[in-house]
């Protein structure tokens, strides 16, 4: 029987849920915006009630946006500075040395796949890549809604420039997420077709010793450790009562 571990904390998975579903929601209203001249964009339009509706729908999932946003960096930033959680999602040397390492690999020129730890390389670009673009969204969004207030204070240009930002980045997004980031967390081979780990935060000691060896390396190395400990003041205890 397979044991398990915990991957994603209660915190993480309500997250990311908030997330996907924000996400979907202003991908079904803004792509017909952008998309206006399609006959499946006037179909989706009318679907969330007509054009003002969709505007509405759309601009509140970008404040739930911005708001998740802050609230991920403020707790996350507190965490480190609180030394409650590594800095694992930060790109290090050995990411670059891994995608090097794992193109050689698929070309045959290496025998072994790189050893990853808590998260790969793959999964700390797609990371940034939607802090990024978040960024983008929200900050162009901003701009978009309050175009007179912006144009008091900055030129403008910026207001169309913000429009073409905002319209082609969610379009981006859109295409990362569904291609790259289905694909890697739901459709490839290892774990096709579908990985419930986000969802219920656990993944097996297998997974976890063919995707993130180093991890498990050391929670065991720290687990044993702490038993190591509790044994040696057990018996220094019963050594104390027994002199």
């Amino acid at each position: 029987m397979s044991s398990y571990l915990v991957r994603f904390s209660v915190r993480q998975r309500v997250e990311h849920a908030i997330t996907m579903v924000i996400f979907t929601v202003l991908c079904l209203t803004g792509l017909p915006q952008k998309f206006y001249g399609a006959a499946w964009a006037h179909h989706l339009i009318e679907l969330f009630g007509g054009i003002d509706t969709n505007r509405w729908i759309h601009r509140f999932c970008g404040w739930v946006l911005l708001i998740t946003t802050l609230v991920h960096f403020s707790s996350a930033i507190y965490a480190i500075a609180e030394k409650k959680i590594p800095l694992s999602m930060i790109p290090t040397r050995k990411d670059f040395e891994d995608a090097v390492l794992t193109l050689r690999y698929y070309l045959g020129l290496h025998e072994h796949a790189p050893k990853y730890d808590r998260f790969d390389y793959k999964q700390k670009f797609e990371y940034w890549g939607l802090v990024v673009g978040n960024v983008i969204m929200v900050l162009t969004g901003l701009i978009l809604i309050y175009p007179t207030v912006i144009t008091r204070l900055f030129p403008g240009e910026l207001v169309p420039a913000a429009k073409v930002a905002h319209s082609n980045e969610g379009l981006m997004a859109f295409l990362v997420i569904t291609i790259w980031h289905i694909y890697n967390a739901h459709l490839n081979p290892d774990v096709f077709p579908f990985d419930p780990t986000i969802f219920t935060g656990k993944i097996s000691r297998e997974r976890m010793a063919h995707e993130h060896p180093l991890e498990l390396e050391r929670l065991e190395g720290q687990a044993g450790s702490a038993q190591g400990d509790a044994h040696r003041i057990v018996s220094g205890h019963a050594e104390q009562d027994m002199g």
